[in-house]
């Protein structure tokens, strides 16, 4: 990102954050944080953290986790067998990232992604999911989470999973 020595912080999303300015380039992705993502929180369908700079509560990013199952034959055979054969197995859907138009291209994607996954890893001690897994909006948002080596679905290929292991891997 750009200014290393400047400091950014990735918290939860609270009332004190201003969503208002945020920009993205995507009016779904925009009016979500606007509009949704607050209730989102208070009712706990979804996680959203927000990436800020310095003791601003400018929103300049945001991800949001959640909890999902998922059907054991929807995973690439190769996995699949890996797993118990339970009818659905766990894992942690993050469901939205995005980066505000001022920070894309300068690395705050992948502080992000980092975040997340480190967060996810975390909460797996804790609540068992065998992976991250993520629904790529387009071919630039499949490529972005490929260079990270997520896997595609066998039958949905914009739905892709980055295995607890490998995670695991990346923060050891």
């Amino acid at each position: 990102m750009p200014g290393k020595e400047k400091r950014y912080r990735v918290e939860a999303l609270g009332r004190q954050h201003d969503r208002l300015g945020f920009s993205c380039g995507s009016d779904p992705l925009d009016q979500y944080l606007r509009t949704q993502a607050g209730q989102d929180a208070r009712k706990r369908v979804a996680a959203p953290f927000v990436l800020c700079e310095g003791e601003s509560h400018a929103v300049l990013g945001y991800y949001t986790l959640s909890a999902i199952s998922v059907d054991i034959g929807a995973w690439p055979e190769n996995v699949a067998k890996k797993l118990p054969r339970y009818p659905v197995v766990p894992a942690t859907l993050m469901g939205r990232l995005a980066i505000d138009k001022r920070l894309q291209g300068q690395g705050a994607g992948e502080h992000l992604l980092m975040n997340a996954l480190h967060r996810s890893l975390q909460a797996s001690r804790q609540v068992a999911a065998v992976a991250v897994i993520v629904d790529a909006k387009d071919e630039n948002a499949v490529a972005f989470y490929r260079h990270y080596e997520f896997v595609p679905f066998k039958d949905q290929p914009a739905r892709m999973f980055l295995p607890m292991r490998i995670i695991e891997k990346l923060f050891a």
